[in-house]
């Protein structure tokens, strides 16, 4: 099932996205959205509540990456509300932006990840500053402390959009299209499968 408001026979109905979306092979897919994730370390996360079935976003610091990079690993308290939204639904959007107006949207499924080899491997003493040292000899912050975890994004489908053109470009651009009614190419507009990701985690991980 779909919307629709608008019948424009032949002509695309959104001209911005005929206009900008890129086909490359899957490794240029992929290498771009990767290196894009890596120049902005930080995500917006959204899950679901779990008591209201509102969503809810919060900035995450990316931990980590596996299945060749598109599986996203992101430190937790296993006591916060986020790790119980996900386990009333584990669906989940991982949200990229940066200040040029670059961004990517990955959705998946997570899991909360609580074995103390994979805690260790990935943890960083920065997390002592966020849980704080309870003075009990067990909950210190450290690497063995309970309450560390780690919410894996398993990848299902990605979207993202890397720009063309620097500044006075997208923007000589932009007025091309304002006066010509053409929409302006000023992005690589890609998406990625879940076919697309699943055969690149086999082939890479």
């Amino acid at each position: 099932m779909s919307y629709s408001n608008a019948d424009t026979g032949d002509k695309p109905a959104d001209p911005y996205k005929a206009e900008n979306k890129s086909e490359p092979e899957l490794k240029e897919k992929i290498e771009g959205l990767v290196s894009f994730i890596e120049s902005c370390k930080y995500g917006m996360m959204t899950t679901r509540i779990a008591s209201s079935g509102l969503l809810v976003s919060r900035c995450m610091a990316l931990a980590a990456r596996e299945g060749g990079g598109i599986d996203l690993l992101f430190h937790t308290n296993t006591e916060s509300g986020k790790t119980n939204d996900l386990e009333s639904d584990p669906k989940i959007n991982i949200a990229f932006l940066d200040g040029e107006g670059q961004w990517a949207s990955i959705s998946g499924e997570a899991s909360i990840v609580t074995d103390r080899d994979v805690v260790r491997k990935y943890y960083s003493p920065g997390l002592k500053a966020w849980l704080g040292d309870l003075g009990d000899g067990k909950h210190d912050g450290g690497p063995e402390d309970p309450r560390i975890g780690v919410i894996k994004v398993n990848a299902i489908t990605a979207t993202y959009a890397v720009t063309t053109r620097n500044f006075i470009g997208r923007n000589i651009e932009v007025a091309k299209g304002t006066i010509t009614g053409k929409a302006p190419n000023v992005n690589k507009l890609r998406e990625i499968s879940e076919a697309e990701l699943s055969q690149w985690r086999k082939e890479n991980s």
